[in-house]
């Protein structure tokens, strides 16, 4: 192996500069060199051979010359074996001092020609082979210490050791008196300290020990960092007193609070004034500000981005079809024919424009995604028939858009009917604050057809135009921000999401956050299924990737640090958990009164829902009269029929109470309410509500009755019997139905009819009660106009205590 020759001892040995050795280096060989580099065989050969090319001679009479005319030094002890190799250069560097040990005049005549001689012998880099080894390192040192080496043999018996001994005796005689008298001097340094300590202590009291420290403080002044809040004793603590100082000055201030209580932070600078301390509010960053970037785009970082629409209508109105007009008749002609939907979002060409339609199931999942906080949309467009009107459903569309504040443009479709209308259409409009452009008002009305596709082009222009007005922009330059549109578990691929990036551009390998969600983009795809590797602003794609399924209307953001968001998913999910064991807290009747005493509820939100559209209208009028100074009743929505999951996801989304009237709740509207905890009161008169609600908002809600439901049956067969009456041949559905219960018919979610079982038997024989999945026979005490899929429910009162 090889020993390690590096640069820098190739220039040391050659007596040159590193950078010589380098340049000479870099002309044959491409490798960079360093100066701690260790060369290699054949580069040794080139260095080698390039400054013994450069420091080559003639010849070599002057070096023997100057060899045959050297002198011997005057005192030479007897040379070792090691001296016998003692180079030429060595012994007539050395000369010198030989000269003034021997004092000879010849030799000082001598000494310019030597030097003259030794010129050009120093610079020759390396010696011919009949010179001694080692004649081209330059060392002077050893070269003159070497002859007056002494060398003593301790194996003879003539060795003076008394002249050693004297030396060793006068050097510790010398240290001993040194060491004395720094030791004295410190060591009574010391004790004086500590005996002026002792006594300052013992002297000292209590209260001269405060006023030395207050005059330390005084004279130099200390500055904190406090937060927001912060307990009494974390301050006595970074002010460096005791808590009982601080809690002293607090109740000067007329603040009394004990050291676990927590003060805010203009009393803490009043406080610390009093000790004189500056005080300087502390920063807190948490982990979202690490690694997600929410700072404000620059105006000049803007660009215009594609509006995002969303359609929304009853559902027979032709939303449907108005969206299959619009994505068939702007798409190119290779993809005519055969568009496969591969997301529940798509992209729209008008012109050289881009629209991002929103392919959404009704507008369940748009108001899932306002309540969840996300604002999606820009524009809502209406859809309302020209032969039928304003539907109910229409009418929760119009309120969902208004509780959004977006933009609502009314598309009146079916013109190609001859009983279309559009004229009641706007006039039914303007019932609920939609006032067509023709008329003076501010929303746009384009009668379009989705069979014939006329008035398509007109819509899409009117959405240009508003999206114009709006003025949509976003920065593509940055990180991607924008909505979980929908997810969900595929068995091949995991958790896929449909994603809309509303700022920034997503690209793949991005780590995101969703939720309580963290993964790596694996892949994307746009909404042809075509794989693409990046998407700008209102662009949707469909991901993998995710650690797990997202919830629609998540917000994600791409991160810098994969470590730092897998921290905050665990934060989220633990304020997640700690929510769900939190107390209460949407709005019902029974805590309105507490939060209007805490300052939390300013407005109470209400969805009526009754039987008859006059119901409505009185409930409407009769609870907003019951605002006062305290809170305002708001009534947010107010339909006709029961009460539908679209109902409970307004009433969560909004935080408002549902009150009924003679209608009852759909199944999935009930389980619904159960799980986000919507307060649903349900009532048969008028007043009962009005008593409730004035008597909720006064605090004075007492013990009352409560029904319980037992179970449901649906009447399949009915008979009239003689002497008995109108027999309901039932199925028991679920729960259970019971002989002394009361019964609530149901028909099309309108309750017809509030009665008390007559008779229960099945078969022949009386029972007191049917479990579920077994048929019976039931009559009915008052009511008998019964039919064939009427719901009859079972319920007892129970009373109950707050």
């Amino acid at each position: 192996m090889m020993i390690k020759y590096r640069v820098r001892e190739v220039a040391k040995d050659l007596d040159i500069p590193n950078k010589d050795v380098l340049d000479t280096l870099s002309k044959y060989f491409p490798e960079p060199k360093k100066y701690m580099t260790a060369l290699e065989e054949n580069e040794l050969d080139v260095v080698f051979e390039t400054f013994t090319q450069q420091r080559s001679v003639d010849n070599l009479d002057a070096y023997f010359a100057e060899r045959g005319g050297s002198a011997v030094p005057a005192v030479q002890p007897t040379p070792a074996p090691a001296a016998a190799a003692k180079p030429a250069q060595q012994q007539k560097t050395a000369q010198p001092r030989g000269e003034k040990r021997g004092n000879g005049a010849a030799q000082n005549q001598n000494r310019p020609q030597q030097r003259q001689q030794a010129a050009p012998q120093q610079q020759k880099p390396a010696q011919p082979q009949n010179a001694p080894q080692g004649s081209q390192q330059p060392v002077v040192v050893t070269g003159v210490r070497e002859p007056v080496r002494r060398v003593i043999d301790t194996r003879s018996s003539n060795v003076n050791i008394d002249r050693y001994n004297e030396k060793y005796d006068r050097l510790a005689d010398q240290k001993v008196k040194t060491d004395n008298v720094v030791t004295k001097q410190k060591f009574t340094n010391r004790n004086q300290q500590r005996r002026g300590n002792q006594r300052r202590g013992k002297r000292e009291t209590e209260a001269e020990r405060l006023n030395r420290i207050a005059q330390e403080r005084k004279a130099k002044h200390i500055t904190i960092e406090i937060p927001e809040e912060i307990t009494v004793g974390d301050f006595a603590l970074r002010l460096k007193v005791s808590a009982p100082e601080v809690i002293k000055k607090l109740m000067g201030l007329g603040v009394f609070a004990s050291i676990n209580d927590t003060i805010d932070f203009d009393t803490a600078v009043l406080i610390a004034d009093e000790f004189h301390a500056k005080v300087e509010k502390e920063v807190v960053v948490t982990i979202e500000e690490q690694i997600i970037d929410d700072s404000e785009d620059n105006e000049e970082n803007l660009v215009s981005r594609a509006p995002v629409v969303v359609v929304m209508g009853h559902v027979d109105h032709g939303k449907t079809s108005v969206l299959d007009a619009i994505r068939h008749s702007n798409v190119t002609e290779g993809e005519a024919g055969g568009i496969t939907q591969h997301i529940g979002a798509y992209r729209v060409k008008v012109g050289d424009r881009d629209v991002t339609f929103l392919d959404t199931p009704g507008h369940a999942a748009f108001t899932t995604m306002r309540a969840r906080g996300a604002q999606v949309t820009d524009i809502a467009v209406l859809v309302v028939a020209a032969d039928d009107g304003i539907m109910p459903q229409t009418v929760e569309a119009i309120n969902h858009a208004k509780a959004a504040g977006v933009s609502i443009i009314v598309a009146i479709n079916k013109m190609d009917k001859p009983s279309a209308d559009p004229d009641r259409v706007k006039q039914q409009l303007t019932e609920y604050s939609l006032v067509p452009e023709e008329w003076g008002g501010d929303t746009p009305c384009i009668p379009v057809s989705a069979v014939t596709k006329a008035g398509l082009d007109d819509l899409l222009e009117m959405i240009i135009l508003t999206a114009d007005m709006l003025e949509l922009k976003a920065n593509p330059d940055r990180a991607a921000k924008g909505t979980v549109i929908e997810a969900r578990l595929d068995r091949g691929m995991g958790p896929i999401a449909t994603v809309l990036v509303q700022n920034g551009t997503l690209h793949s390998g991005d780590t995101i956050v969703a939720g309580t969600t963290v993964g790596r983009v694996r892949s994307m795809m746009d909404d042809k299924g075509r794989r693409v590797q990046e998407a700008g602003p209102s662009v949707p794609v469909e991901i993998t990737g995710l650690g797990d399924v997202p919830v629609g209307g998540d917000i994600f953001n791409v991160v810098s640090d994969e470590r730092l968001a897998r921290e905050l998913v665990e934060q989220r999910l633990s304020e997640q958990k700690e929510q769900q064991f939190n107390a209460q807290t949407k709005v019902t009747l029974d805590n309105l009164f507490d939060q209007m005493k805490e300052g939390d509820m300013k407005e109470l939100k209400i969805i009526v829902k009754a039987d008859v559209q006059g119901s409505v209208e009185a409930v409407r009028q009769s609870l907003e009269k019951l605002s006062n100074e305290e809170v305002r009743v708001n009534i947010i929505h107010g339909a006709v029929g029961a009460v539908s999951e679209s109902d409970v996801m307004l009433a969560n989304a909004s935080n408002a109470i549902i009150v009924g009237f003679n209608v009852r709740p759909d199944p999935v509207a009930e389980e619904n309410a159960k799980r986000d905890g919507v307060d649903m009161r349900l009532y048969r008169i008028i007043y009962d509500c009005i008593e409730e609600i004035e008597s909720a908002m006064k605090g004075m809600l007492a013990p009352k009755y409560r029904e319980v439901g037992l179970g449901k049956a649906e009447c399949r067969e009915t008979y009239k019997i003689t002497n008995v009456g109108m027999v309901i041949g039932g199925h028991v559905t679920s729960g259970k139905i019971t002989r002394n219960a009361q019964i609530r018919v149901v028909r099309d979610g309108i309750i017809v009819a509030d009665d008390k079982i007559g008779s229960l038997r099945r078969f022949k024989d009386d029972v007191k009660e049917v479990a579920e999945g077994y048929d019976c026979g039931i009559t009915l005490e008052k009511f008998s106009d019964i039919k064939q899929g009427d719901i009859l429910e079972a319920y007892e009162m129970e009373e109950y205590r707050d």
